[in-house]
């Protein structure tokens, strides 16, 4: 049975979707006025994880991640640039879709954009002002009323009175209560615009996601997802508005992962430490990264090093090495093996994935072992096995030799020079000329390439 850890009431619970073998799940996404970064690559990876391993246990999985393409943040940058909004935002969402083929992320079924749901919206916004939740300020901004939810608070354990009292709340003297939020923005001088009842503007953040959430997948659907800085206060508004809105439960499960950390902060870009997922690809492949953030249960902080890409680095080298030799286009996994049952025991358990690597390690030892005891059908039913289950994952992906001899860099030897190379140590070497062979060998290693001599037949790895 698989279990997630319900952030709603703080506990795992046992996974039961509103429908059969249906799991409709929404996941906030990105701001798109810069590059992403690492802590947004991680919530690209643990829920293609999630829908990955969903879909693998037989879910018709509805994934819903939407794209903040209007707000205050895009406006600032697009004007620094001197250039119209849209056009920043289509360069980032462009930049964002390269950043997730690097990192293997299957693309969602839908990704909504705010700009093309300003009719939801409003739509919502006059629901809201019309059930006593809402009202428009004399400055013309609409506001969500606080005070008038009575579950607010829910998700994040806080109640209106510690709100009041210990939050550092701007001040806004259009608002009837400082807790209020705003659901529609007047429009400034020059400022991107849409016409409304309460004149020319601009959406909230927080009711995009609540009126595209609603919109795709209905007033209740199974699962809610994003970081966990979104937990307080965007999400406890979305709970707040779309509960108000249409009178029914939001979301059953919701699902927040953890920080990535960098010297014990949060990684964020509003205290400029973080590290762009591109910057990061000039050193390390797309499979490093996503190996790396698995290598933490979703709902860990994470720090970040380049210790622990490198380690990501020699995991995936000692997993493609188990399967290198091996021809798996028609092998048949291993079947009811421990392995798979520990693999699944692990991912059923809130997605915990660094035991499920740990049962991937498992399978590449045995699958050594029996190449090693020239077992190949046994080698063949367990190396398929173990990319079957890292398949789930996003790993293993690749064919091994593609692995082993990708990723040439700026000046460095290409894959036909190294092959070259090797071929002509092969023949020093059954000329017996070794002083030749020697030198080759020194000049692949110098040019970061591993040669290994193994039964008769050398291969080549990048170091």
């Amino acid at each position: 049975m698989l279990k997630i850890y319900n952030s709603l009431n703080n506990q795992k619970e046992t996974f039961t979707p509103i429908t059969d073998n249906v799991v409709n799940m929404y996941v906030c996404g990105m701001t798109v006025y810069d590059y992403c970064h690492l802590g947004h690559a991680r919530v690209m990876v643990v829920f293609d994880s999630v829908v990955r391993y969903l879909r693998h246990q037989g879910y018709d999985v509805n994934y819903v991640r939407n794209i903040t393409d209007i707000d205050d943040k895009i406006i600032q940058r697009a004007n620094e640039n001197n250039e119209p909004f849209n056009e920043l935002t289509e360069r980032f969402i462009e930049a964002m879709h390269e950043d997730e083929k690097s990192l293997g992320i299957v693309p969602p079924s839908l990704e909504p954009r705010a700009t093309d749901h300003i009719e939801n919206i409003i739509q919502m916004i006059e629901t809201l002002i019309k059930k006593g939740f809402a009202y428009k300020a004399e400055n013309n901004d609409v506001y969500y009323s606080v005070s008038k939810f009575e579950g607010y608070g829910k998700l994040s354990g806080r109640n209106l009175e510690d709100l009041k009292a210990g939050e550092r709340i701007a001040v806004d003297n259009a608002k009837q209560d400082p807790l209020d939020f705003v659901l529609w923005k007047s429009a400034k001088p020059d400022e991107p615009h849409w016409d409304s009842p309460w004149g020319k503007g601009r959406p909230g953040w927080h009711i995009e996601c609540s009126a595209m959430s609603t919109h795709h997948l209905g007033s209740t659907f199974d699962i809610h997802g994003g970081g966990h800085d979104l937990q307080f206060p965007h999400h406890e508004n979305e709970i707040a508005q779309s509960e108000a809105c249409t009178g029914e439960h939001f979301a059953n499960y919701w699902m927040h992962n953890g920080f990535i950390r960098v010297n014990e902060e949060k990684m964020s870009k509003s205290l400029g430490n973080f590290f762009t997922i591109r910057d990061v690809l000039k050193s390390y492949k797309g499979e490093e990264i996503r190996y790396y953030i698995l290598t933490s249960q979703y709902r860990s902080p994470l720090n970040y090093s380049t210790e622990q890409l490198d380690s990501a680095h020699s995991s995936l080298d000692r997993l493609y090495t188990s399967v290198r030799e091996l021809n798996l286009d028609n092998a048949k996994p291993l079947a009811e093996s421990e392995y798979e049952k520990q693999f699944h025991a692990a991912m059923q358990d809130d997605f915990n994935t660094p035991i499920a690597l740990a049962a991937l390690f498992d399978l590449a030892r045995e699958t050594n072992k029996l190449q090693q005891a020239n077992d190949i059908p046994g080698a063949l039913a367990t190396g398929a096995l173990l990319k079957q289950l890292a398949n789930i994952l996003g790993l293993l992906e690749q064919n091994a030799e593609d692995w082993f001899k990708g990723n040439t860099g700026e000046g460095g030897l290409s894959d036909t020079d190294i092959d070259s190379l090797v071929e002509q140590r092969t023949t020093a070497k059954h000329n017996k000329d070794w002083t030749e062979a020697d030198r080759l060998r020194d000049a692949l290693n110098e040019a970061g390439i591993i040669i290994e001599d193994n039964l008769g037949k050398t291969t080549w790895k990048r170091s």
